[in-house]
């Protein structure tokens, strides 16, 4: 009994030392880790967003007998689904950034911070292109503001911090080494476009981790959480913070972010013409064109230089340079390099805005048409053609001068405002359904082939 208190005793020594030394040793163990996560994490929230969800009937097969009869199976009311995402307040505003698909469809978004205290959302841009958004919490105040660093400077191998709500477990940290930089992806399932100049890391990102911060020892955020590699593990990607802070700027003082432009057209290099011009490149797309005052004309480029990368990745077509396009903004420098006479050059370009009264002259080099005035065609509104280009791609398909434009790439043309936004959407695409009135009676949908 002796020997049992003795060592009874002896073991609350030990305890007591133990209990004592980790209150002792506790800021030795405040590695820059712990010190990034706490400089973070309040400033990361969770976002719960709620969508109205319609359904397709899945027994719908066109025979009237048996859908009636298969019908009564299906409940064809729309219900509400949740969905769980992450996201990181930018500053002493409210203002959180996020990705787009965390809140497509959202019809109400709650985000909860680390504190406990819940905010609904509103919702003030959404910016598809680069799967950004940003919303802004209703009420708040006193409200903690993450850190941004500069993606600029991120080093491959160095450490780097995962903090989100994977499954719904609020702010699990994780963290790896950023595994390399400038990486392109292809977009989810159903969607043909590939996202350019993400930052790949091995720290573990699951559903539920989108829209939460990446950042660096330093605790600043350089990325934005967006996707995982399916059927693997450790292979995760986020957006750069230099191009998410660009795009926060235009949304919050646009709602939205403005298409930019170079001032090129080009076409694609095939070996043909990679022949017949001598060049020594195996990839990339040719300048066919170069519009006066432009950014490509003040940067001293012209046609038949071939461009080789844009923002650091490889262009391998024309499309590919008109997605990584899609990731600059109005004002953004924009690092390109060219091969000319068989020699590489760098040059840098000063991206703007698309500029709408451009889209005439575009639209003559890519559809082969001119717009004039608005008509309407059994009520519904249209532009009328006044002009062909001989062989172009109106002139391919059939087109002629008269013929009422009612539609362009699925959108009404109800003025040269439409017309616009729709011919900035097709740089990049190598045809476009267009819907055409013909006389009273005639009209239909014709396919476009672009140069």
């Amino acid at each position: 009994m002796k020997q049992i208190q003795l060592a009874g005793a002896a073991l609350c020594l030990v305890l007591g030392a133990t209990a004592t030394g980790v209150r002792a040793d506790v800021e030795s163990r405040r590695t820059p880790i712990v010190r990034a996560v706490e400089q973070v994490a309040p400033a990361t929230v969770n976002i719960t967003s709620t969508q109205v969800v319609r359904q397709s009937n899945p027994f719908a097969s066109g025979d009237p007998l048996f859908d009636r009869f298969f019908g009564r199976f299906f409940d064809p009311r729309p219900r509400r689904a949740q969905s769980l995402g992450t996201g990181v307040i930018v500053d002493g505003q409210g203002h959180v950034l996020t990705n787009e698909h965390v809140l497509a469809g959202s019809t109400h978004t709650r985000v909860t911070l680390s504190d406990g205290r819940e905010f609904d959302a509103e919702i003030v841009g959404l910016d598809p292109e680069n799967d950004l958004a940003v919303l802004r919490l209703e009420g708040a105040d006193d409200l903690p503001a993450a850190p941004l660093g500069d993606s600029e400077e991120a080093m491959i191998g160095e450490t780097v911090i995962a903090i989100g709500n994977p499954f719904g477990y609020n702010h699990t940290v994780t963290t790896g080494v950023l595994s390399a930089l400038g990486r392109s992806i292809r977009g989810r399932r159903g969607q043909q476009r590939e996202y350019h100049g993400f930052l790949q890391t091995d720290a573990s990102i699951n559903p539920g981790n989108s829209g939460g911060p990446l950042v660096n020892a330093d605790g600043e955020v350089i990325g934005i959480n967006t996707a995982i590699l399916g059927d693997a593990e450790g292979i995760g990607f986020a957006i750069p913070i230099n191009r998410a802070r660009r795009i926060v700027r235009e949304l919050i003082e646009h709602g939205e972010v403005a298409p930019t432009w170079l001032g090129l057209m080009l076409q694609d290099l095939t070996p043909a013409l990679r022949g017949a011009m001598g060049v020594q490149s195996t990839l990339g797309a040719v300048v066919t064109h170069v519009f006066e005052d432009s950014p490509a004309e003040h940067a001293g480029l012209r046609r038949g230089d071939v461009v080789l990368e844009l923002e650091g990745t490889r262009i391998r077509s024309r499309r590919s340079y008109f997605e990584i396009l899609g990731s600059l903004t109005d004002g953004g420098r924009a690092r390109m390099a060219i091969e000319r006479d068989g020699q590489r050059r760098d040059v840098e370009l000063l991206a703007r805005a698309f500029p709408g009264q451009r889209a005439p002259a575009i639209a003559k080099i890519l559809l082969g048409l001119e717009v004039s005035t608005e008509q309407t065609w059994r009520g519904v509104p249209g532009l009328r053609i006044g002009g062909i280009v001989p062989n172009g791609a109106a002139d391919a398909a059939g087109l002629r001068p008269d013929d009422l434009l009612l539609e362009l790439d699925r959108e009404p043309m109800r003025d040269r405002d439409a017309f616009a936004r729709a011919v900035q959407r097709l740089r990049g695409r190598s045809r476009v359904l267009a819907l055409v009135a013909r006389g009273p009676d005639g009209y239909g949908r014709v396919s476009l082939e672009l140069p």
